[in-house]
């Protein structure tokens, strides 16, 4: 039998009460660590919770930037996740999945304490 692969979509999505700093560029700081330990459990605590769960493997953010145009009341959020994807098992239903996220974060409003835009949201397969 052949192994299950892990496979990758990345998640983006814009926090708009969350003020971006420039210490959240910096992977080092203390400011960059807590708020990716946040969204990393908020991300797997949504997912795990959805129709891929059996499959997920986990999220983690890859980084935080400025909100759209140079908005730094907002900030984007950009995360890869993973999943165990069986042989012969049907691809990633991105569009199911944003509907999930979106009916799980109410309408893409909110992930936890956040404040979402509820137009920033990407699935990517």
């Amino acid at each position: 039998t052949t192994a299950a692969a892990l496979e990758r979509f990345t998640v983006n999505f814009t926090i708009t009460n969350l003020p971006y700093t420039s210490d959240l560029e910096n992977p080092d700081s203390a400011r960059f660590k807590a708020s990716r330990r946040v969204m990393n459990m908020l991300l797997d605590r949504l997912l795990k919770d959805s129709s891929i769960g059996p499959v997920f493997q986990g999220c983690g953010t890859t980084g935080f930037r400025y909100g759209p145009g140079s908005d730094r009341d907002q900030t984007r959020v950009d995360a890869v996740c993973t999943y165990s994807k069986e042989p012969g098992a049907a691809p990633l239903d991105r569009v199911g999945l944003y509907h999930q996220v979106s009916n799980k974060t109410r309408g893409i409003t909110q992930l936890g304490p956040y404040s979402l835009d509820k137009d920033s949201l990407y699935v990517n397969g």
